[in-house]
This record gives structure tokens, C-alpha cells and sequence, in this order.
């Protein structure tokens, strides 16, 4: 040990990995040091304004990833407190039982994971209570069982989106309420409503939250963990490389780049990697040395291979009657997630978006013309659209990967058309029940604004896979509990272990994987 400040745990990254893990371990007493690459991001105005965040990308990382033929692009990252959680939608879904096993698809399989639903079906239900998830457990059939109903009642439809849950049950389909993390009012029965400020959660779907509504790990988990006095954070400081021990056998410091571009070294008895799938793999690359000449973790030669980032399609249906719905993201349909009667594979699922506005609608108008009729100007548009968002399994294929260039840049190799079939058939389903959904049978309108001005490659909010774990050194970087298998002291617990990523968004999953691992660690310290 050198000079270097030392603690017992030293996270890096504060989205629902790292920010999930401060919080379990800030009760601890042990010295734990949270290093962010950003800083708090500002409460301002242009937090929900459509567009500076979607049209502009105001918050955006101004940085550019190279794709496998060397040309840039803008990827969909934002490094602010609380990660990518700052961002996304909450809708926070439990992955369904049968994608912990191997999952035949179209295009190949979804390989089993090392542990089992009923492993993390208690995180399941810590994270859904910490991330003040509501919803009602039991209205889809195709959940696996929960131990414990969700702490807080679903958002109700508002009028329209009801009309739309009616009509897909009188098709025989089992639509129900999309848990979603965020902090509403109650009326007295115990339903949960918008209150008069927590109504712009309309903003909650790829917007900053201004009034601190929605449950990302900046306002759950890391400020609770502040609170302690044995837990500290340092803003602007980005982790440059993780450097070993003679042997090769543990992280011996962290070198990290601050604020005013000095150098410092950390070191920590435990060094924890939750950076997002694409970072924490150039991390662990950037890392290299002669112990560890492909990079920290990757004695198999798998560590920023099978990036996942899952099939999906932002749709916009017109309603024939007017769509006054302040709360959009209410409902979902998973009735086609493991295939259909006319589909031997799974399609996918269906859920709410938040409601366009006509900002959005003008920032897609030179991509739609010609599109609806003149008689529906994108005023009206915006008044009659009704938002959807379709997602589809990606495939960890062994070549869509995260490699650096001599420069430390990061490219991305991915192939954009791997296993679309199953989500081509259920925007088909989708399309095909339009009229019977007071919808125009033929408007259902492509959302490219959700993804960024429609970079596929860019749309990087699901990211996943790049440092898998599982039972074989051979073939994965982690063990079960997330421990890399070449280092005694290293984990890592953002979506980067996920061996599959099944249809639905992966962050609660991330929550209560950052749980169980929180808990291994604090058995292991203790």
C-alpha cells in the first residue's frame, strides 16, 4: 500500500448498480469512497423541455463512439449523478422466469444465467420497495410469482388509456398497469394519483426530473448513502485505469482523473465497476498490463463481447378521439413476449411511452411528410397521438463488442438486424388491432426522436452484457456473485454481467442484482 487515500469499498459509477450498492452499504459503518465521472446535473427549466433534452441533446455526453467501420457517432449516455437513471423512463419490470433458462429464438438462443428467477425474486422485491415501484402484482399471467405485493398501488389509467386497457381485454389480450418507480400522492382510497406538481411526470420518459418525482438512484439511493459519515463522494472524477498488485491477483489502485485534470490514486480492500455496460468494459481493456495483457477480468477473452442493447420501436398511433392524457405510461401487454399461436418464438413486449408533445411531433415533421393527411396537422397530431413503445431480445452475439483504438477510443462492432423478426411481428400485432383500439388504422408512425434522431447504434440506454458472469472462467469474466474470476478484489454490478437481456428494461434487475451482490460483500467484509 503506497500513500493513496485507502477505504474498504471504492464504487465506481452511481447509476442502479453503483448508486443501488452505496445505499446497501452505507448502513455498514465500512469506509466507502463513490467516485462519478460527472457532476449533479442542474435543476433547470430545459429539464422538461422537449426540445433541448431530445431535440438538442442538451444533456448528452459530449463525447462520439466510432462504429465497426470507423465512422462517429453521438451515443445516448449522460454522466451525471445517478447515471443513466437521470434519464430513463422508469418502468422498472422484473424479468420474466423462463429468461433465466436457455430461450430458443429465431435467430439462436438466450443462454440460462447461472442463477434462477427464484434467486433473485427477494431483490426483486427489496428493489421494487426501495425504488417505490408501483403496481399490482398478479394482473399479468406471464410474471413469474412475487413474495411480497409491491409497496404502493398502481398509477391509474387516466379516461383514454383506460378505453385502450378495455379494448385489449375485450380482444381476449391481458393488458396491465406498467410498474413504474416514482412518487406520487395517494387519494384516500389508496390509489395512486398525480398530484398538482407530480402531473408533469408526463416528463418521467427520457427527461431529467425537475420537482425530484421520479425514483433514480441520485435522489433513492445515493444521497440516503451521503447521509452517513463513513460514505463520501468525488463529482468529476472519471477513472482512467485500474492498476493490480505484482502478482496480478488484486486492484491495487484506482487511477482517476479530477476536476482540474490532476491525477489521484485510491485504493480499497473491495473496487467495485458499475460505469454502464460500454464503460466498465473499455474500463477494464483501458487496464491492461502485463499481468493482464487483453485487460483486467479477461483471461476469457470475453470482456466487451455480447453487447446487448435490445430491439425496440417507438411507435406513435392517432387516436379518432382526442387523447387528453397527462400520464401516459400506465399500461403494458406481454401477451406475445414467448411467442404467439401463429409464432413458435417470442416477439416481445408492449408497453406506454410518455405522451408526445407537439415539440416532438415538429422535431420528427421533414421524417413524416407525406405520412398523415393534410387534414391532421402535427398540432392535432399532438393532440390525438398515443405513444407506444415495442421491445424486442437482442442476442449477446460474440462479435457485437467494445474495443479500444491506440487512442483509448471507444469503438462499437454491432449488428443492427440480430433477431428483429419477432419484433417486426409484434409491431404487425400491434398494427393489425388499430381500428379495433379507436385508433386510424393506418398511422402508426415511427418515434426516431426517442432513439436521437434515429442513430440505431446511438440508442445505447439498454446496454448490457459486455463483462457476463457466470460458473465458467472459460467463458465469462465474473463468478455468480459478480467477482471477476482472475481478481480476488474486483466486481461488477451494472448491466455489463447480464448474460441475456431479455424484453424488458433492465434496470430493476440491475437494482436488485446491486442488492445481492451489496449483501455478499457486506458478508464478506464483516
Amino acid at each position: 500500500m503506497g500513500d493513496a487515500p485507502h477505504y474498504d469499498v471504492i464504487i465506481i459509477g452511481t447509476g442502479a448498480g453503483g448508486g443501488t450498492l452505496a445505499h446497501r452499504l452505507a448502513p455498514s459503518g465500512k469506509r466507502v469512497l463513490i467516485l462519478e465521472r460527472g457532476d449533479y446535473l442542474p435543476r433547470e427549466r430545459d429539464n422538461w423541455d422537449s426540445t433541448a433534452v431530445f431535440v438538442k441533446g442538451k444533456y448528452r455526453a459530449p463525447e462520439f463512439w466510432f462504429d465497426k467501420h470507423g465512422n462517429e457517432f453521438p451515443p445516448e449516455v449522460n454522466y451525471y449523478v445517478g447515471g443513466n437513471t437521470k434519464f430513463y423512463g422508469a418502468a422498472l419490470f422484473r424479468l420474466r422466469p423462463e429468461d433465466f433458462g436457455n430461450l430458443r429464438h429465431h435467430d439462436g438462443i438466450s443462454p440460462a444465467w447461472p442463477i434462477r428467477y427464484e434467486d433473485l425474486e427477494p431483490y426483486y422485491t427489496q428493489a421494487e420497495h426501495l425504488y417505490l415501484v408501483h403496481g399490482r402484482h398478479g394482473e399479468d399471467p406471464f410474471e413469474g410469482p412475487a413474495s411480497e405485493p409491491y409497496a404502493y398501488p398502481p398509477v391509474e389509467h387516466e379516461p383514454r388509456i383506460q378505453q385502450l386497457s378495455d379494448d385489449l381485454e375485450k380482444r381476449g389480450l391481458h393488458p396491465f398497469h406498467l410498474p413504474i418507480g416514482v412518487n406520487l400522492s395517494q387519494d384516500p382510497d389508496g390509489r395512486a394519483t398525480h398530484s398538482s406538481v407530480c402531473i408533469r411526470c408526463n416528463r418521467v420518459d427520457g427527461f431529467p426530473c425537475l420537482v425530484r418525482g421520479k425514483s433514480d438512484a441520485q435522489v433513492i439511493c445515493v444521497e440516503p448513502a451521503l447521509r452517513h459519515p463513513n460514505v463520501e463522494m468525488i463529482t468529476n472524477a472519471r477513472v482512467v485505469r485500474l492498476d493490480t498488485d505484482a502478482a496480478g491477483r488484486s486492484v491495487s489502485s484506482v487511477v482517476t482523473r479530477l476536476a482540474d485534470d490532476s491525477e489521484a490514486r485510491f485504493e480499497a480492500d473491495i473496487v467495485v465497476v458499475a460505469c454502464g455496460a460500454v464503460n466498465s468494459a473499455a474500463l477494464l481493456l483501458a487496464s491492461a498490463s502485463d499481468q493482464h495483457p487483453r485487460g483486467l477480468a479477461n483471461s476469457s477473452d470475453v470482456v466487451g463481447r455480447h453487447y446487448m442493447r435490445h430491439n425496440n420501436l417507438a411507435l406513435m398511433a392517432v387516436s379518432k378521439e382526442p387523447n387528453d392524457t397527462q400520464f401516459q405510461k400506465t399500461l403494458a401487454l406481454h401477451d406475445w413476449y414467448l411467442g404467439a399461436d401463429d409464432w413458435d418464438y417470442p416477439l416481445g413486449g408492449i408497453q406506454m411511452l410518455g405522451k408526445s408533445d407537439a415539440e416532438q411531433i415538429h422535431g420528427e415533421a421533414p421524417r413524416w411528410a407525406g405520412a398523415v393527411t393534410p387534414d391532421m396537422p402535427f398540432e392535432v397530431l399532438a393532440h390525438h397521438a398515443v405513444d407506444f413503445w415495442l421491445c424486442g431480445e437482442d442476442l449477446p452475439l460474440r462479435d457485437n463488442r467494445v474495443t479500444l483504438d491506440a487512442d483509448g477510443r471507444i469503438h462499437l462492432s454491432l449488428d443492427e438486424k440480430n433477431n428483429m423478426a419477432g419484433l417486426k411481428r409484434l409491431q404487425h400485432k400491434l398494427q393489425s388491432m388499430l381500428g379495433h383500439l379507436g385508433m386510424h388504422e393506418h398511422h402508426l408512425l415511427s418515434h426516431s426522436i426517442y432513439l436521437h434522431k434515429g442513430m440505431p447504434i446511438g440508442a445505447t440506454a439498454h446496454q448490457a452484457g459486455t463483462v457476463r458472469f457466470g460458473d465458467d472462467p472459460n467463458s465469462s469474466a465474473l463468478d455468480v456473485n459478480c467477482k471477476a474470476h482472475d481478481l480476488d478484489n474486483l466486481y461488477v454490478v451494472d448491466t455489463s454481467f447480464f448474460p441475456s437481456i431479455g424484453a424488458v428494461n433492465p434496470s430493476l434487475t440491475a437494482i436488485a442484482n446491486a442488492l445481492r451482490v451489496g449483501d455478499h460483500i457486506l458478508n464478506r467484509l464483516t
